[in-house]
């Protein structure tokens, strides 16, 4: 797996659809999403879901291989939960047996839904950042949390942490890539040898990738500072969030859908 594979945190500009919607829509449209991922549970609800995630990659106007690219990092993860979920799912119909290890039908199926759900939740999910750039991530996140400065939870500080922690993951993908490259040319082996001996060649890659990290957040700590940043309170914002038609819509289907996969999930299908 290359490290160009790791598309977490990027945003693509563009004119779509999802891409004019407001950031508060998009956050609140992907929670019902992974509720309604998650209340489905037979064929017909996974197909309405898959429906709905095809209709909003369409609308995107994201390329597919940007998504397919971003799932090669999640490969190992689904491979463990599938093998877990296929050996150790107990059911009647038995379908092969070796000393401890069981296959039963209702293990190759909920190995499957498994699969396909973490598949979808991790595009649904990457659509979010492929559509929204981080400031308006960042504002939309603390509109939506805005009801807890009531109590004292510094909404827009933990706001401003997420979004620049997505802005960097392309930062340090590209850092990281760069020293590696270097550490390579100087006759480093990432590749071979057993599992100690390729913890131990990280050590020339992760010491400069530390430093480089540590300089940049002392960078940009400098930088906020200097332009007087001083947390949420009395901060105006270039552009007003506001929701339009659109929006009521795009929430009211995702309700809509959220609300019919429970039902349908309630009579069994």
């Amino acid at each position: 797996m290359a490290l160009k594979d790791i598309t977490l945190g990027q945003y693509f500009p563009g004119n779509s659809l999802l891409h004019r919607l407001d950031p508060r829509t998009k956050i609140l449209a992907v929670v019902l999403y992974i509720v309604a991922l998650f209340l489905a549970k037979h064929f017909f609800t996974y197909a309405i879901m898959f429906c709905v995630l095809a209709l909003s990659i369409s609308l995107s106007h994201v390329p597919l291989k940007s998504l397919f690219r971003g799932m090669k990092p999640v490969v190992f993860i689904l491979i463990f939960t599938a093998v877990l979920n296929l050996f150790y799912t107990p059911g009647e119909h038995v379908l092969f047996h070796f000393w401890i290890l069981t296959v039963t039908m209702e293990g190759v199926v909920n190995a499957f839904f498994m699969v396909i759900r973490i598949l979808m939740l991790i595009a649904g999910t990457f659509l979010l950042t492929y559509t929204t750039s981080p400031i308006l991530l960042t504002d939309g996140l603390e509109s939506l949390l805005g009801p807890l400065k009531k109590i004292k939870v510094p909404v827009h500080e933990l706001s401003m942490m997420m979004s620049i922690a997505l802005r960097f993951i392309p930062t340090l993908i590209e850092e990281t890539d760069k020293i590696m490259s270097a550490q390579r040319a100087r006759g480093a082996d990432f590749e071979s040898g057993n599992l100690l001996q390729r913890a131990k060649s990280l050590i020339p890659l992760l010491v400069p990738l530390f430093i480089s990290a540590f300089r940049r957040a002392d960078e940009l700590a400098v930088a906020m500072e200097c332009r007087c940043y001083h947390g949420g309170e009395g901060r105006t914002r270039l552009r007003q969030l506001r929701y339009a038609t659109r929006d009521w819509a795009v929430l009211a289907f995702f309700l809509a859908v959220a609300l019919l996969v429970w039902v349908l999930g309630r009579f069994g299908l």
